[in-house]
């Protein structure tokens, strides 16, 4: 049922049950009643996810483990052929590698398109399983003031579970590109406190057009940082959706009075300039002062003079969220 059908059941109930609202009343309801309806709506949308997910395997033929064994751990990085276990089967994602063999979480090498040449990932096998990692931060070794060939290309070490990387826009591209995507973005502050957002229809465009980042709706704990935040002045300034990717050495923010990314230290989605910058300085023990808010932040949560410590943003197909409520908790 469409959410603007409920509100208007839910506000005639209410009026019809109550008599005539006084003013803050009528606010207090409506405002109530909207959070509800949020709700409703997330609920509505993990259905039709399992529902998919479960057609999807009826379709789904299992092809047996090998009897290799599947390389953890690779001491190689993303240009080299893997060292590990013999993949003979190339999976698109990690998602289709966990339907499988259900293979323990590390590096694995995949191949969205017939086209690319296999590439390491990491592939989150926790929280529900079939996550494909783009981004992880976790101890500052890997500086994220990069280039654009560094970013388009990927960057950063991929030997352990705690490396810190960049997998590379080609690479999400063509990732994202084939259908639904739901991106997890998990969030750790430096008391060990953690959370989460989550956007549906998450795509990034291809070079052409500057890896434009386009998203759907949101869910979680963190806040919609991604969207600039609750304020509408904040949303026209910070908002990253439609943005283009923005570099030190290529400028396509909207941001008239300078870089945004020179600014931030970090290549990201800017506008003028962020209310969520993942790629940015790295600065230890949470709260810093700095010139421009240049953290790892995501606003929404601990504001933009708060560093996080850790962060990763990771994916897989909407199909595959029959198993959500095995590592994400639904909004309080």
């Amino acid at each position: 049922m469409p959410a603007a059908l409920i509100l208007f059941i839910l506000v005639s109930y209410g009026v019809a049950s109550s008599g005539v609202l006084g003013e803050d009343e009528c606010h207090f309801e409506v405002s109530e009643l909207r959070a509800s309806i949020q709700k409703l709506d997330h609920m509505f949308l993990i259905g039709e996810w399992k529902l998919a997910h479960i057609r999807a395997h009826r379709r789904f033929k299992l092809v047996p483990k090998p009897e290799s064994s599947i390389g953890h751990n690779e001491t190689t990085t993303p240009s080299l052929p893997s060292t590990g276990g013999n993949l003979l089967v190339h999976d698109k994602d990690c998602s289709e590698l966990y339907d499988r063999i259900r293979p323990n979480s590390g590096f694995y090498r995949i191949k969205p398109k017939p086209t690319m040449e296999p590439f390491l990932v990491y592939c989150d096998m926790e929280d529900g399983g079939g996550w494909t990692v783009m981004q992880k931060r976790r101890n500052g070794k890997v500086d994220f003031s990069r280039d654009w060939e560094e970013y388009k290309n990927g960057f950063g070490h991929f030997k352990l579970s705690k490396d810190e990387f960049w997998l590379g826009n080609d690479r999400m591209h063509a990732l994202l590109n084939r259908g639904q995507n739901v991106v997890k973005i998990d969030l750790m502050d430096w008391n060990g406190e953690k959370s989460y957002a989550m956007y549906d229809n998450f795509r990034v465009a291809d070079e052409k057009d500057k890896y434009r980042l386009h998203y759907g709706m949101y869910s979680g704990r963190a806040g919609d940082a991604l969207s600039g935040g609750s304020n509408m002045v904040e949303q026209w300034s910070a908002s990253h959706s439609g943005m283009k990717f923005s570099t030190s050495d290529q400028d396509n923010d909207r941001f008239l009075q300078g870089s945004c990314a020179e600014e931030n230290k970090g290549g990201w989605w800017y506008n003028r300039c962020h209310a969520a910058n993942l790629n940015g300085r790295f600065y230890r023990g949470g709260k810093y002062t700095a010139k421009h808010d240049n953290g790892v932040v995501w606003s929404t949560w601990k504001g933009l003079w708060y560093s996080l410590r850790h962060t990763s943003m990771k994916v897989r197909p909407a199909a595959f969220m029959d198993s959500l409520g095995s590592g994400v908790e639904p909004e309080a």
